[in-house]
């Protein structure tokens, strides 16, 4: 995985991201004052955090010591082999420092919490240099745990505040080799790999093999960033009594904000269990008005026509939305 140092915004969107693979940036923010408080201890992160805190509840996620920090599914893949409590953020945080010398600590995590509606000053005291102001920053707060390989439908860039994380990364077309677990029960709302990377049971999953071949792994301390591209695999183990990650997401929505994860799960339903001759066929429709790797569907079509296979007026995208939601009826 290339490291790069010393990254402004013009050489992250001109030279990182174009190249659409994961890239570690050293000392991103290391000028952040929560990472330099977090750089003194885990208490005074804590109390850097709580300063701002406005009470808003959040969700936790509790798992017994036997768990071993890793949120996964149940073991018969019904359910999910952790507990959701609603906590504040100042809550979680003091329950954090109480264990954190615990040699069998409950595994918790304070997920996805949305900055600017729980600490609505940290994104002006702790700014991110590499994007546009108007993507949101959205904190992990836990100790020790593993997260399954799993993947983003957006760009994700990705700041370590407290603790160190490693992060194993491997590229979209390793899906098959990953082995994803069920969708619908999923622990963080996408399929997460069967494996654990750390331990693989290559009798059970023996295709891991090659994806171990191209997978790529980087530790970040305090400071560091990672880019992760929209969909490639990524599992997380945080390495400390105390974590704490920024995040960002952007790049993931059409002009119609459709999510196209979405549309995946509509062609599942409707086409994934038709007979290998129709899957063949749609597959065939699919390569040319969804992937293009045919001839351009409107190059033979009027080039003022409004169309979905050129550009829609408002108007009939409001109409093909209502005739998708009847459809789903």
């Amino acid at each position: 995985m290339q490291v790069w140092e010393n990254v402004d915004f013009d050489c992250f969107h001109n030279e990182i991201v174009p190249l659409n693979q994961p890239a570690i940036i050293k000392s991103l923010v290391s000028s952040w004052p929560s990472v330099v408080a977090a750089k003194q201890s885990a208490e005074a992160a804590v109390e850097y955090l709580k300063n701002f805190d406005n009470d808003a509840v959040i969700s936790a996620l509790v798992g017994d010591p036997s768990i071993k920090g890793r949120f996964f599914y149940s073991d018969d893949l019904t359910d999910l082999n952790f507990k959701r409590a609603q906590i504040t953020l100042s809550i979680g945080l003091e329950r954090l420092l109480a264990i954190k010398d615990s040699q069998d600590p409950h595994a918790i995590a304070l997920q996805a919490i949305q900055l600017n509606q729980v600490l609505p000053e940290f994104k002006a005291r702790n700014p991110q240099p590499l994007l546009e102001q108007t993507i949101e920053p959205t904190m992990w707060v836990g100790n020790r745990a593993t997260v399954a390989p799993h993947y983003d439908i957006h760009n994700n860039l990705a700041c370590v505040m407290a603790g160190s994380r490693k992060f194993t990364l491997f590229p979209p077309e390793q899906i098959n080799n990953l082995y994803p677990g069920p969708v619908l029960n999923a622990p963080g709302g996408v399929p997460v790999s069967m494996l654990d990377v750390n331990s693989p049971d290559l009798e059970r999953y023996p295709n891991y093999r090659q994806a171990a071949q191209v997978g790529q792994q980087a530790t970040l301390e305090p400071g560091d960033g990672i880019f992760i591209p929209a969909l490639w695999w990524h599992g997380v183990e945080s390495l400390h009594s105390l974590n704490i990650l920024v995040n960002y997401w952007w790049g993931g929505d059409t002009k119609t904000h459709i999510s196209p994860n979405d549309s995946l799960l509509h062609s599942m339903l409707s086409i994934a269990n038709l007979d290998p001759h129709k899957r063949r066929a749609w597959q065939h429709f699919f390569n040319y008005y969804v992937f293009k790797t045919m001839d351009d569907p409107k190059q033979h079509l009027a080039p003022d026509l409004k169309d979905i296979v050129a550009d829609l007026t408002p108007e009939q995208e409001a109409e093909l939305r209502e005739f998708l939601i009847k459809q789903l009826q």
